[in-house]
């Protein structure tokens, strides 16, 4: 048994996707597949962003200088000191998102939820991947992965954006680390 996935209200471990299951993942192609979707979902697994959020980036939250993700979440806008999130970058990470013009545009030009839930559905079914994945579970894997790579829950609730340690401890497992290192933990993108 496995704690409940408030995202997808299973259970957390059927929410997870391993480092395998996103490497078959990245592996598989599908008809009609969308790149846009394909990269966000891949991006998020790498940074845990949630759906609202990686639909709202824009190219300015990116610091290529800093290799930083800056971004206000949209869940806690103005309710949460925590509301502000700093993620470290890595250049495979960077690539995702393309060519990051100066404009501020977008830098995932995504349809609707529903279609890319669609998309996802019909991505890990061709992958061969059983469980019930939705976009709230990449959050959950990138949470868990990095901490069974040695991240602390301290470093995990800061990438997540919480204000508090209650909410990671369900994924808990893990040893002092840093951000950066928590970050470099996961394997190399091939998508």
């Amino acid at each position: 048994k496995g704690i409940k996935c408030t995202g997808c209200g299973d259970n957390l471990v059927k929410c997870i996707l391993s480092p395998e299951e996103i490497q078959l993942l990245f592996d598989t192609h599908y008809h009609n597949e969308n790149q846009d979707i394909r990269h966000a979902f891949a991006f998020c697994l790498y940074t845990g962003l949630r759906f609202c959020d990686i639909k709202t980036l824009k190219t300015a939250n990116i610091d290529l200088a800093h290799k930083l993700l800056i971004f206000e979440q949209s869940k806690t806008k103005g309710r949460s000191r925590n509301s502000i999130v700093y993620i470290p970058l890595r250049d495979d990470i960077i690539r995702l998102a393309g060519n990051l013009s100066h404009d501020n545009s977008a830098i995932f030009h995504l349809p609707s939820h529903t279609t890319c839930l669609k998309h996802l559905k019909r991505w890990t079914k061709a992958a061969g991947i059983r469980k019930h994945i939705t976009w709230h579970c990449a959050r959950h894997s990138f949470a868990t992965n990095i901490l069974q790579n040695g991240a602390t829950v301290k470093v995990v609730a800061d990438l997540l954006g919480h204000s508090g340690l209650r909410y990671v401890e369900k994924y808990t497992r893990a040893i002092d680390w840093q951000k950066i290192e928590a970050i470099n933990s996961l394997p190399p993108l091939s998508i």
